[in-house]
């Protein structure tokens, strides 16, 4: 009974923005799966920074956004989010985590978004991943980086410096010091903004959530 009234209340934050089909999407993913922490990424701090995300993308970015690749893309819900916004035009958007379980469960929740072949999940370490080999190969060119982790990454500048110089990103951080998995939180956006320099910043700003404030920064690195 208690992951029934958990599974309406998910179901309850997305209706209203986006169509049945999103929401028939997620209701069978949640059926299906019982994976850690996939009810979580579907909780009400969860989906507003990505509708958030999306809102703010939308209105620097435009339209056209191409292939967008997802670090710590989890179980592809920010995929699925995107690729089901009528406002955004989107070629391909590939999600990547280094945790191989959620492959599976990013497939099915993004399942015709796959048949299409808009969607593509891949386990792979972000920290290994050869991005300039990316935009200069035959494989699905990274026109925008998303990574909404960089509160759990215990070695940012490292995976920072790797992101070829003029690619458009954007990135989340928060406050939120009492979660052991967050090595990397920020203490303001300020701080945000010193730890990860853009050559132009398009967006930034901060988000008053319960428990936490959840920053972003949208621009050319």
């Amino acid at each position: 009974m208690a992951d029934h009234i958990y599974h309406q209340e998910i179901l309850k934050n997305l209706e209203g923005r986006f169509a049945k089909a999103f929401i028939d999407d997620v209701s069978a993913t949640l059926a299906t799966f019982d994976a850690p922490g996939l009810r979580p990424a579907f909780n009400n701090n969860q989906v507003t920074g990505k509708l958030w995300l999306i809102d703010a993308l939308h209105r620097v970015a435009g339209r056209q956004l191409g292939t967008i690749y997802v670090l710590g893309g989890w179980y592809g819900v920010l995929a699925a989010m995107l690729l089901s916004d009528d406002r955004l035009s989107i070629e391909l958007v590939v999600s990547v985590d280094r945790d191989a379980t959620c492959k599976p469960v990013a497939e099915y929740l993004n399942r015709r978004h796959l048949v299409e072949r808009a969607f593509q999940a891949i386990t792979a370490d972000m920290y290994e991943l050869d991005y300039q080999a990316l935009i200069s190969s035959s494989e699905p060119r990274p026109g925008l980086c998303i990574n909404t982790s960089c509160e759990h990454l215990d070695h940012f500048g490292a995976w920072y410096a790797r992101v070829p110089v003029g690619t458009l990103q954007v990135l989340q951080s928060n406050d939120y010091y009492a979660c052991e998995e967050h090595v990397n939180c920020v203490s303001d956006l300020e701080a945000f903004k010193r730890q990860a320099p853009m050559r132009s910043t398009l967006f930034a700003g901060a988000l008053r959530l319960k428990k936490y404030t959840r920053f972003m920064l949208i621009g050319y690195r």
